[in-house]
This record gives C-alpha cells, structure tokens and sequence, in this order.
C-alpha cells in the first residue's frame, strides 16, 4: 500500500504563478498527505488537536455562512473566495489565509473537481501558546499595524511561502504517527506560529496579544455566547474597558462591521442552520435567535442571503444544498 508521500496528486486546472514555484515540491507533498487524511469530501480532524484536513470535489453552488474560528489555512489545490462583510478576499495554492478573531462569513469554492479536489490545511490557533509565542517573537513589544483600516482587519491572504508550506506539510505527515505526533506536532506548531509572526503580516496576527484586539476579543465572545439577547452599546463598551467611540472604531477596523452587524450576521447564520437542519418554521426560528419582530426578521433575512426564509428554505432543499450553513467553521 502506498504512503501518504506516495499518493498521486493532480495537476491544478490554471498555471502556477512565479512567487509559488519555490514551494511547489512542499506544496505538492502537503496535497499528497491532505488526500490520505480526507479520503472523501468534508473537513477531517486530525490526531493532532486543530490540525484539520479539507477536501470538496465540487465547486460551490451556494455561499456557506459560518463562523470562522481563529486559524491559518493554506490550500493546496483548488481555489476558493472568502466574504467578510462587504469585503473579498480569493487564495489559491500556496496562499495562506490567516484569521486572528472569530469572523462570520461566507465562503464558497471556485475550482475543484473529482479529478483535481480543493484541498485545504487548518490550523486552529490555541490562543494561549500563541500569547506566549507573542512574547518571544516580540519581547520589546509588539510594533504597531501600519496602513490603513482594512491593513488592520483580522483576516489576511499572503503567500505562504515553501517554510510554512513545509512546516505544514510535516505536521500533516505527523498525523498519521499518533505515538511521535505527541511529541513532535507541538514543535512544528510552534515552528509554523513563529513563522508567521515574524513574517511581514506577523504584527497583525499578534495583535491578538494587543490589549485592544483583546478587548474587542472580549467582546466578541460575549456577542457569540448571547447573539440571541439585545445589544447595549455602553454594557459592551463597559466590557472592553472603552469609550462607545473607541469601541466602535476598534471593532469595525478588526472585524470589517459594527458590533450590531456582527450580531446580526450571527442571528441569520443560527436561524437559517436551524431551519435547514431541524425543519424548524421561520416564525419558530426568528424567535430563538432574539427577533422581536418576524417582518423585520423576514427583511433582514432577505437583504442578507438574497430571498425571504420560506422561498430560501424551498429552493435549497430543492437543490438539496443542506451545508449552505455552518456555524462554527
């Protein structure tokens, strides 16, 4: 029986672009080891905790709703889009993209077939490690994120050059060692975390360790624990120990939108996975995720994922899309 290392990979179906070719022989050998650990569509958990394998033989015919956890992700084929808000972000192989808060989303995968899957590498970031590796990658202090509001944002696409697609690729052949992955895998994490913070994007991801970034951190842990409970902007500014003012700007310059419009993106995303998951009826679900009113529901619902929930629930059980939504990504 073959090896992971040993397992055909297929070509892309588009040229490699100049800046991926040096890491292309890590790349390749990180697609041969994501086919092993995902042998059929879906995301695979790995031995390693956080270490995620992701394969779709098809491209998207819906955007997928979640919400995104804090985590790199490189793809290894394939390609996909991801929106954040009003905001596009596309990555390919070779190109990492790294989240540094938890996000709503929408996602969708622009090229893969059964002959040449999307394949893409998750890691989860354990938010501890990474404040201790802040510390050693920037004991003078962490330097300030230049440019402007969007070079703030906690999500990023770069290419992830051939040391992190490396780094990568042995954590995921690490996965099918459970007895050495115990021992090695938290190496090669570290190895890839550090990587990333001193790299050119490294400030942002540390900004994590920022008591602002941490601060509004706060805040959305709390908006994703009570999304269903009403919003007071002076209790959340309270929380995060800032003005109303500072909150907002804060808050709007990591996530791309206001405390108020995260909260309403992670009400629809939980009423649409209700409905699509349980059969739960519009009026039923515009309850339990906190809307007083079901026209204002039923608006909102529309503006967001393009029709009313009753017409929306109807056309993607037609088309039997029943992953249009994913809460925790």
């Amino acid at each position: 029986m073959n090896s992971p290392d040993q397992l055909p990979i297929l070509a892309g179906a588009h040229a490699t672009q100049p800046a991926q070719q040096s890491a292309m022989p890590a790349l390749a050998r990180l697609a041969r080891l994501l086919l092993a650990h995902a042998p059929q569509d879906g995301s695979f958990e790995t031995c390693i905790p956080g270490v995620h394998a992701i394969r779709a033989s098809t491209t998207s015919a819906e955007l997928v709703h979640g919400l995104h956890r804090p985590a790199l992700c490189i793809v290894a084929q394939g390609a996909k889009t991801v929106m954040l808000g009003d905001e596009s972000y596309e990555y390919d192989p070779s190109r990492m993209m790294v989240f540094s808060l938890d996000l709503p989303i929408a996602a969708m995968i622009r090229q893969a077939s059964v002959a040449a899957p999307y394949l893409s590498f998750r890691l989860d970031f354990d938010q501890q490690r990474l404040a201790e590796l802040i510390l050693k990658a920037y004991p003078e202090g962490v330097p300030a994120v230049r440019g402007g509001e969007t070079e703030r944002r906690a999500v990023y696409v770069a290419q992830a050059g051939e040391a992190i697609v490396d780094a990568a690729a042995r954590l995921m052949a690490l996965a099918g060692q459970p007895e050495e992955a115990a021992l090695l895998a938290p190496l090669a994490i570290d190895e890839i975390v550090l990587r990333l913070l001193r790299g050119p994007f490294g400030a942002r991801l540390a900004q994590l360790g920022r008591v602002e970034s941490h601060r509004i951190g706060k805040v959305v842990a709390w908006i994703r624990q009570h999304y269903d409970q009403p919003i007071r902007i002076d209790d959340m500014a309270e929380l995060a120990h800032m003005s109303p003012s500072s909150l907002h700007e804060h808050f709007k310059s990591l996530t791309s939108m206001s405390p108020l419009q995260f909260q309403k993106t992670l009400r629809l995303q939980e009423a649409r996975r209700l409905m699509l998951s349980s059969g739960m009826d519009a009026g039923l679900a515009c309850q339990r995720v906190g809307y007083a009113s079901p026209s204002q529901f039923s608006r909102e619902y529309a503006r967001h994922f393009g029709s009313a929930p009753t017409r929306d629930m109807q056309r993607l059980r037609n088309a039997k899309l029943a992953q249009a939504v994913s809460f925790t990504q």
